[in-house]
């Protein structure tokens, strides 16, 4: 894991790269990297790369970036882990190509000069990565099917600029500030900023499973090599017999869970209460006869309560051999620890606390990477969504359709809801909203309604950001070719938009704040592919028994049988101490905000992130 820039001038007229500018952003992603940094320029000034370092695999000086090949004709930074690079390796060889070092950058460089922008193809892993070639004064930039790993870049039509982290772009000191109205109210809409937008204008995230390639023109071409959508419309459906069924989950697990062992440190584990990470340790356990060490944080306010999943992690942590820390988190820590939190929270979010303290006690421990169970409920149907979405959809439909009867609803019981019953406030746009999938779907995600927008930041700013943003049709694009089935469209939804705009961003930021590369063995590009067939048929529906039943050691009991909670922080959940509770004062976002603790944690992350009001 580990932070990269890249600075590429060129328009013939652009000025140099001013290599000042490139160390400013680099090493303002020094904790993305402590073990190393390095840059490269070219003769002619017109590119330069920039490297911060987190040694995870093949820990030789040698495997140092930014890192060249073929008598330095193509250059490379990269950040993430390719799982599958030894057997990549094997097969580059046999096609004639040689290697200095055991790393898996090399391997990546091998395969771009064998394939082309066709290697994606041939990556197991998680990565974004910058590759420039000098002959053709070609950069490309690539990002993993899910988008794991963060990937920006600004283009004033001069000169790209790309970098891992938002912040570490605008720390260059040549990009604008001015704030992007899409990302603005796409965070209050769902809690986290949906990409290719930032909350900065002249700031896009590289598309998760695609690549972009950018020449003396410019940029001109942005195509992707992985849809989730899709890969599942093009895979015929697929059901087994429950017995079948668990040998082929068990089987694409444990290969999955085996690959995110590939490192040269010790792999340890975020271990919840929940089957997921339990599931993840088991079959470590059976991979891995080192030790692993695992880590569960319990906040003070939850002790004793229905939230304290520290006897079910230990429970788990005991049944497969490992080496178990329990990390307390008072409410004075949590209060001391909440400047450093959003100053490193790269876009605004109301996510990631937990991830942060889970980070912070493995570096404690002296781990660099971590494997954790996210995911699972994208993949396995364990969230209320996938039985939720489609019955709204299913027995709305017929008012629905009725036109104006949302609209007119809309407008008589908002106030009222409003003034009376505000923890019921989405409930007035139902019928607005419920006349499609998606549609149903941010009924049941959003944090805001379209229509509560404006009262909190203006009309004319919520008008240019609803209509950038068009929500609706980017939720919809994410079902789209169809997938064949209610549980396959919720299953690209989910993982298309909560899971990678909340979940794995706020996983990258919040662990890299610490040096810590977490790894997420059930969202793998290759594990999807196995199981594609049995997500469109809907064959997956309440899979997370069998993800349970997966390790040849079951799962305790209890952990099997708990109730699903979620994670859970005392910034988002009443009753907490007053020493941390979130005060939004007299601010327009404090309407209502004592039903919803997310609304209130929100209004709080807008306001100390210096966003308008």
């Amino acid at each position: 894991m580990c932070g990269l820039v890249a600075i590429y001038a060129y328009q013939h007229a652009a000025l140099p790269v001013e290599r000042e500018e490139l160390r400013r952003i680099r090493d303002h992603m020094r904790l993305r990297g402590p073990d190393g940094h390095g840059e490269w320029l070219s003769a002619d000034g017109r590119i330069g790369m920039g490297h911060r370092r987190l040694a995870i695999i093949d820990l030789d000086p040698r495997a140092a970036q930014p890192m060249t090949r073929a008598n330095d004709r193509y250059v490379i930074v990269f950040n993430g882990e390719i799982y599958n690079y030894r057997s990549l390796r094997t097969e580059l060889g046999r096609l004639g190509h040689e290697f200095r070092t055991q790393s898996d950058t090399e391997v990546i460089l091998a395969a771009y000069q064998q394939y082309g922008s066709q290697m994606f193809a041939h990556l197991r892993g998680m990565y974004a990565l910058a590759i420039f070639d000098q002959v053709e004064q070609r950069l490309l930039l690539g990002r993993d099917p899910f988008g794991i790993k963060p990937l920006y870049y600004a283009d004033d039509g001069w000169t790209i600029r790309v970098a891992s982290q938002v912040k570490a772009l605008l720390a260059g000191g040549t990009i604008s500030s001015a704030h992007e109205p899409a990302g603005l109210v796409g965070f209050l809409l769902t809690g986290s900023v949906p990409e290719p937008f930032t909350t900065h204008a002249g700031i896009r995230a590289v598309p998760a499973g695609s690549y972009v390639e950018v020449d003396a023109f410019g940029i001109r071409r942005i195509a992707m090599h992985s849809h989730l959508a899709s890969l599942l419309h093009h895979t015929a459906p697929e059901t087994l017999p429950r017995g079948a069924l668990q040998e082929r989950l068990r089987a694409a697990f444990a290969d999955s869970v085996g690959a995110h062992l590939v490192a040269d440190v010790p792999v340890g584990v975020f271990l919840s209460g929940g089957i997921d990470s339990a599931a993840v340790l088991a079959l470590m356990r059976e991979q891995s006869p080192n030790e692993i060490r695992s880590s569960t944080i319990v906040f003070e306010p939850f002790r004793g309560s229905e939230l304290d999943e520290s006897a079910l992690a230990q429970s788990s942590a005991d049944a497969y051999g490992a080496t178990h820390t329990l990390r307390s988190v008072s409410n004075t820590e949590l209060r001391d620890d909440l400047g450093a939190l959003l100053a490193a929270m790269d876009q605004p979010s109301i996510d990631g606390i937990n991830t942060w303290f889970a980070a912070k006690s493995c570096r404690e421990q002296g781990l660099k990477v971590v494997n954790n169970g996210l995911g699972g409920d994208e993949l396995l149907g364990g969230y209320p969504s996938f039985s939720t979405v489609p019955r709204w959809r299913r027995l709305a439909a017929l008012p629905a359709a009725l036109p104006g009867l949302g609209q007119l609803v809309r407008r008589i019981s908002y106030p009222m809801l409003k003034q009376w019953r505000p923890h019921l406030i989405r409930a007035a746009g139902a019928l607005e909203l419920v006349d499609s999938l998606a549609g149903s779907y941010l009924l049941r995600r959003g944090l805001f309604m379209p229509f509560e927008i404006a009262g909190l930041i203006g009309p004319e700013l919520t008008a240019a950001g609803l209509e950038r943003l068009d929500i609706r049709q980017r939720l919809s694009a994410s079902i789209q070719p169809d997938p064949g089935s209610d549980f396959a469209r919720v299953t690209c939804l989910e993982a298309s938009n909560y899971m990678r705009n909340q979940l794995l961003r706020d996983c990258d930021w919040a662990s890299m704040a610490h040096s810590i590369e977490v790894r997420t063995p059930l969202v793998d590009w290759t594990l999807y592919q196995s199981l594609a067939g049995l997500i469109r048929s809907g064959n997956l529906a309440r899979g997370k028994q069998l993800l349970a039943h997966a390790p040849r050691q079951p799962l305790p009991a209890a952990v099997v049988q708990r109730r699903k909670t979620g994670f859970a922080a005392p910034l988002t959940h009443s009753p907490w101490d007053s020493t941390v509770r979130i005060d939004v004062g007299e601010s327009r976002f404090g309407v209502g905000m004592q039903s919803s603790p997310a609304r209130n944690l929100a209004a709080y992350v807008w306001t100390a992130q210096g966003l308008p009001t």
